[in-house]
């Protein structure tokens, strides 16, 4: 069932949502929590599609907020909303409400969002496309517990993995970070089954894909091994490559669907590894409401370590001709001054062998 409200409110629309339960025979509300996606109207549908599709398995009440773009100056000072009621089939297993803002409401979107909200439910915000870079302090962002971007959808995805970096807050996550999720799985898997020790990691994938580098951030991180980055026509995550002290092991993946995993002195294992789709994306993230410590440890570890996308390496210290980040976090150059004293002492004492 489909409700459509011209020049509404958010009371009109409360009421139209009562309304539509009531007409399709299911007055009692069983939704889980509220997902606010934040969208423009070009991604609106795709958007909509993959929330419709996660809501089998998270029941929830889904608003689009879609800000329209006044033609004229007079337009941009007249308010109006206009809103889509979908109950029943039309909205998955839940109630979906599109907002289109004119206007200076959009400068208060919040406003509109906060009477829709399910009362004692957890909020979540999804930005598609164009995330703010601190969704924390985004006014719609502060409604929400957890807040969803994607830098995949960004036009500079690196840049936007140092904002993401310099603004996180707990909660904050990225489908970038989730796309990687059975890679982390399948690699943490192949290393229980050695006892040997890693030496150093490649990491092969698209040239401008922030998932590449999420994973080759955490493997730095978890391993404290030098990770190398390198480019390939893809599609996405192409191969990890992980020299140890027994051999290499690889997790090949050359077609986005089926990959080979090699351990040396083991036969070869066909793994299926296929590109997940956003709905499949959406609904993982909605399994846990909780800050994702792990996303937050890989972001923030190698992202400004971040250089030429063939021949980074992340977790090594900057060759000598090569100057160290300016913005270096303090946390890294307080880690640095605890290594110096040792290399200090040894300068020295070579120096005073050499004056003798």
């Amino acid at each position: 069932m489909k409700i459509d409200l011209t020049d509404t409110t958010s009371s009109k629309i409360n009421k139209a949502l009562v309304q539509g339960r009531r007409s399709i025979g299911t007055p009692a509300v069983g939704m889980v929590l509220t997902l606010v996606i934040v969208t423009d109207e070009e991604n609106a549908y795709d958007a909509l599609r993959a929330a419709n599709e996660a809501s089998r398995e998270h029941p929830s009440r889904t608003l689009v907020v879609i800000k329209r773009v006044s033609r004229s100056p007079r337009d941009r000072t007249t308010s109006r909303l206009d809103a889509e009621v979908r109950v029943g089939v039309e909205a998955g297993t839940g109630e979906t409400v599109v907002l289109r803002l004119y206007g200076e409401v959009i400068n208060h979107a919040q406003s509109v969002v906060l009477p829709l909200l399910l009362p004692d439910a957890p909020v979540v915000a999804w930005w598609p496309v164009n995330a703010p870079l601190d969704p924390a302090k985004d006014p719609l962002g502060a409604l929400a517990q957890r807040r969803v971007t994607d830098t995949y959808a960004a036009e500079q995805p690196n840049d936007e993995l140092e904002a993401r970096a310099g603004a996180y807050t707990p909660g904050d996550t990225d489908l970038s970070w989730t796309r990687i999720t059975p890679w982390r799985s399948m690699l943490a898997a192949a290393l229980d089954q050695v006892t040997c020790k890693v030496n150093s990691v490649e990491v092969e994938g698209e040239e401008f894909n922030p998932s590449c580098e999420l994973l080759a951030m955490w493997l730095a991180g978890r391993l404290d091994v030098p990770v190398k980055r390198s480019v390939s026509s893809g599609p996405g995550l192409t191969a990890v490559r992980m020299q140890t002290d027994c051999g290499a092991i690889v997790l090949d993946r050359p077609d986005g669907s089926l990959a080979t995993l090699s351990i040396q002195g083991q036969p070869d294992r066909a793994v299926a590894l296929k590109r997940r789709e956003t709905s499949e994306l959406i609904a993982e993230e909605l399994r846990r409401l909780d800050p994702d410590d792990t996303y937050a440890a890989a972001l923030k570890f190698g992202v400004d370590r971040l250089g030429d996308r063939a021949t980074a390496t992340v977790g090594q210290e900057p060759a000598a001709d090569t100057a160290a980040p300016a913005t270096a976090p303090a946390p890294a150059k307080k880690a640095a001054a605890k290594k110096a004293p040792a290399k200090s002492a040894a300068k020295k004492s070579a120096s005073k062998a050499a004056a003798k």
